[in-house]
């Protein structure tokens, strides 16, 4: 309704609405009606009449109500008033009546106060319903006022209508918004990996053609190393031909036995990216293993690459045994741990007790010795003896630790003593010497003080170090403690020690457990 109509014409508006006949009939006779009868027949059909809208909002919603909330709040105020002024005489009176009468005494005193307490107790108790009477007549007044007003009060349609549209269009352009958004997320997405792709193409084709240029111009040797290497059977080379960032996706690299040249090994240790300064950082070297050294290895003629080509090749023989036996070592901690032991695990330990030659199935002496063998105690003797892998007995028998033999096979020594009856033992591959080196090291009586001191940095937690078990290898040559002071010199001028925590490149980090 608008707000200039008068009462009577806001009667009208609501017979209209509410489609009273009556009312209409005598509108269209053109007989006019009095307020009061409007009032009396919209009264009959039982439509709400709206009280004077000349009363202002605010009038009606909060100064009535309030004028009304505060009358009763004085009656209440009245009302205790008058309760505590009849409490206050009476007790006045009980206490005159102690000066008048002292015959009565005390106890008369107390029996006045008493009476007076409780007449104020019980006019304050016949004042809370009438002060909880007048909260509430005031607060449903005030609630029953302000949504007969929003019922009297008619929307405008055409402001409701902006209002709707609005809201309406307010949603239009957030979906509009965020589906360019994810168009343009899409795109720019699109638009990365094409051009990853395209420069992924273009660095591909960059490597083919300096391989091709490479390959041309390479004519140091007699043989070419691209040819020789193309001419390895499939079966046994397994080159990572895709670099991945996951470990376990790296696979092995078998060089068979068949006399590779220098220049051969240097070339693919270039294609696979094969960097020994890289494997000193990031402690990590690839599964690469040779099955024997290059024949013309000694030829090189920079002293520092032959000893980084004999590393190279050395380094992931002795990180996979030691890999290996670390994998025993974990798993018979954790069979030593178990109350009962499976037949499958009795038989691994009856095994793993004849090949380090453990009497009397004792598992505190085979913990003991099946333990690794630092690294760089390996690489410094295996220099040493090997003379940097280019001695006679590393080149013919792949003999890399020079141990002796008086049974088995092996190669003579040329300067051998007449009662000297040894052999340096020959191997079929590289990688059967490294281990029984490990072997021999691990079980043999000479070297029990190696693996106690090994024992006992296992117990106090420390990390394996080369330099602090070389004095216990003074055993394995005649020259006694200057063979171990030649083995830290090793160590240290080749910074060994880097290595001592390298692992393979498709291996898992394996803790010590302490049980």
């Amino acid at each position: 309704m608008g707000k200039n109509l008068s009462y009577r014409e806001k009667l009208l508006e609501l017979s209209r609405i509410y489609k009273i006949s009556e009312i209409q009939n005598y509108i269209k006779r053109k007989k006019n009606l009095t307020t009061s009868q409007i009032e009396h027949i919209l009264k009959k059909n039982k439509v709400p009449i709206p009280k004077d809208f000349n009363v202002g909002f605010f009038e009606k919603n909060f100064t009535k109500p309030l004028s009304k909330a505060g009358r009763n709040v004085t009656g209440f105020y009245g009302d205790t008033s008058k309760g505590f002024s009849r409490m206050v005489s009476k007790t006045g009176k009980g206490a005159t009546g102690i000066y008048d009468n002292t015959t009565s005494g005390i106890a008369n005193f107390f029996i006045s106060l008493w009476r007076g307490v409780g007449l104020a107790g019980l006019n304050v108790l016949n004042i809370i319903p009438k002060l909880i009477s007048t909260i509430n007549n005031f607060f449903s007044d005030l609630f029953v006022n302000t949504f007969s007003s929003f019922y009297d009060q008619k929307i405008e349609e055409k402001k409701a209508g902006k209002i709707v549209a609005g809201v309406g269009y307010l949603a239009i352009i957030g979906v509009m918004v965020v589906l360019g958004y994810t168009v343009i997320d899409n795109f720019k997405k699109d638009n990365l990996i094409f051009e990853t792709k395209k420069q992924n193409e273009q660095k591909i084709e960059k490597n083919a053609k300096i391989k091709n240029n490479n390959a041309k111009t390479q004519n140091k040797s007699k043989s070419d190393p691209k040819k020789e290497l193309a001419k390895l059977p499939k079966k046994d080379i397994k080159p990572d031909k895709e670099k991945t960032k996951d470990p376990s996706q790296v696979k092995e690299l078998v060089l068979p036995n068949l006399n590779l040249k220098t220049d051969t090994v240097l070339s693919l240790f270039e294609d696979v990216e094969y960097d020994l300064k890289q494997v000193r950082y990031q402690k990590k070297v690839k599964p690469i293993y040779f099955t024997q050294f290059p024949k013309d290895l000694d030829e090189i003629k920079d002293t520092q690459l032959k000893k980084e080509t004999f590393i190279k090749i050395v380094l992931p023989l002795v990180v996979a045994e030691n890999d290996k036996i670390l994998n025993d070592r974990i798993k018979l901690k954790k069979i030593v741990s178990k109350k009962m032991t499976s037949d499958k695990e009795k038989l691994w330990l009856r095994q793993k007790l004849r090949e380090y030659k453990v009497k009397n199935s004792d598992m505190k002496e085979l913990q003991k010795r099946m333990d690794i063998i630092p690294v760089s105690i390996a690489l410094a003797q295996a220099a040493k003896e090997s003379g940097w892998g280019t001695s006679r007995f590393a080149l013919e028998g792949n003999a890399i630790f020079g141990q002796w033999t008086w049974t088995g096979q092996g190669i003579e020594p040329l300067n051998k003593g007449k009662h000297e009856g040894h052999k340096i033992l020959r191997f079929p591959i590289l990688r059967a010497s490294v281990k029984a080196y490990k072997n021999n090291l691990n079980t043999h009586k000479v070297y029990s003080e190696f693996r106690e001191k090994r024992s006992k940095l296992r117990k106090r937690n420390r990390n394996l170090k080369g330099t602090e078990l070389t004095q216990t290898l003074d055993k394995y040559a005649q020259t006694g403690k200057e063979y171990t002071r030649i083995l830290e010199q090793i160590i240290n001028q080749n910074d060994l020690s880097d290595f001592e925590t390298v692992q393979l490149t498709n291996s898992v980090i394996k803790k010590e457990l302490n049980l």
